[in-house]
């Protein structure tokens, strides 16, 4: 099996069809039986995708003019080319003859891809030195997106996109029910797996290198989740006690909902609801990995009277739909499919089920408005705005040793102790 085909196909989906790359990935590694061509082709996805605009002003110094909308396959194929070269640990010829080799029916495309890749070879250095110079190729990010980033936050602007354009550390947390954080410090220590504490969360640990979950000790027993520390503040913000309703709304893939039962053990009950129900699976998945219970309802969540049974809620978490354009380290296909006018849709939506979680919060309640944004119109603008014309609502100050606190809310930018981007609000009913 040639591994660029596959990574051809992938690439495709995320171009052309506009899928996800983490979805794309899921139905083309199943195919690739071996774990280390599985990691090669998710590395060289990942690559492509996080390096797209420098590849793609290289591609245009290579070429006489662009490729048709139907050849897109031929120009990713190249573009994996020039990612291997440039990024990647395999040798230049291998590099050129495999992606040469990837080349399906259109036999063509052959010596226009061998020219290419050898053209680069051949010109690396200036070819370089024109894409350090080029605004665009060497911020790997899209115009619109960077004049949103220094519109909002002109003084920390170049470090979010540095960050963005980083892999990001592998975190845990820790399940209290099950082991403290400094006794799986010591059962990673023991396995020689390099990790430290996050010191602004108490349930974070940080590996100082990636390793596949079954590595991890006890994984599969519940001992310990992948999340980021940004999210992990979620569950202890909600301020937590037994018996009460809690409500955790676009619940998938089910982090914050485990993290929230393994705090508080002792809850009358924890409705998890999503809008998509092949992704509530994961939660399920989640759930019964941790041995944790809850009720998963697939619904739309700005239409409670679908699926309410009209009991009020004690805590509601909201993890609202946004740009996700504060994980775009974990993520890099935002910056390819997110478009700008998906902004203002995004602060309807954010809107609507904001107002629809509000009806469902219980007298003396807490709604914890979170997103994983770092723009101040899906945050603190909208939560502001919200506060306005709710009199009933009133702002619980959030304080902490991350982020910064926002006229509403408070803000953790992309990189800010080496995590992701992620805002918090946290509003309580009189």
């Amino acid at each position: 099996m040639n591994l660029r085909v596959v990574a051809a196909q992938v690439l495709c989906r995320v171009l052309k069809d506009g899928q996800s790359l983490t979805a794309a990935l899921d139905e083309n590694l199943a195919s690739i039986k071996e774990a280390k061509d599985r990691a090669f082709v998710q590395a060289l996805c990942y690559g492509v995708v996080r390096d797209y605009q420098s590849l793609e002003f290289v591609l245009s110094l290579l070429l006489d003019k662009p490729f048709r909308n139907k050849d897109i396959d031929i120009k990713v194929l190249i573009l994996t080319g020039l990612y291997q070269l440039r990024a990647m640990r395999v040798k230049s010829h291998a590099a050129v003859s495999e992606t040469v080799a990837a080349v399906g029916k259109k036999t063509w495309a052959k010596a226009v891809i061998n020219a290419a890749l050898r053209q680069y070879l051949r010109d690396s250095a200036t070819i370089d030195a024109r894409v350090d110079s080029n605004i665009l190729a060497s911020s790997l990010h899209p115009q619109w997106l960077l004049d949103a980033i220094y519109q909002d936050w002109p003084e920390q602007a170049k470090n979010i996109i540095a960050a963005n354009n980083q892999q990001p550390p592998m975190t845990l947390r820790v399940n209290p029910n099950r082991i403290s954080r400094d006794e799986y410090l010591k059962l990673l220590q023991n396995q020689q797996i390099a990790a430290a504490k996050i010191a602004a969360s108490d349930s974070a640990i940080q590996l100082t290198q990636a390793v596949p979950v079954d590595q991890l000790p006890h994984f599969s027993d519940g001992w310990v989740s992948v999340q980021d520390a940004a999210t992990q503040f979620a569950a202890p913000l909600l301020e937590l006690q037994p018996r009460q309703r809690v409500l955790d709304i676009c619940a998938a893939p089910g982090g914050k909902t485990c993290a929230i039962l393994e705090l508080q053990p002792e809850l009358a009950e924890l409705v998890a609801i999503d809008i998509d129900e092949k992704r509530l699976t994961r939660v399920e998945q989640n759930l019964k990995r941790l041995n944790l219970s809850a009720r998963l309802i697939a619904g739309d969540a700005a239409k409670s009277e679908q699926w309410w049974d009209g009991q009020l809620f004690d805590r509601i978490l909201l993890d609202a739909p946004c740009s996700a354009l504060g994980v775009i380290r974990r993520h890099p296909d935002i910056k390819l499919l997110r478009r700008p006018d998906d902004i203002a849709a995004l602060q309807q939506l954010q809107k609507q089920i904001l107002q629809a979680a509000w009806k469902m919060l219980n007298s003396g309640g807490i709604l914890l408005y979170a997103t994983c944004s770092i723009l101040k119109a899906e945050n603190e603008q909208q939560i502001a705005a919200f506060l306005a014309s709710h009199p009933d609502s009133f702002e619980i100050p959030i304080v902490g040793d991350w982020g910064q606190q926002r006229p509403a809310g408070r803000q953790i930018l992309t990189g800010a102790l080496e995590m992701d981007g992620f805002y918090y609000a946290r509003l309580g009913k009189h």
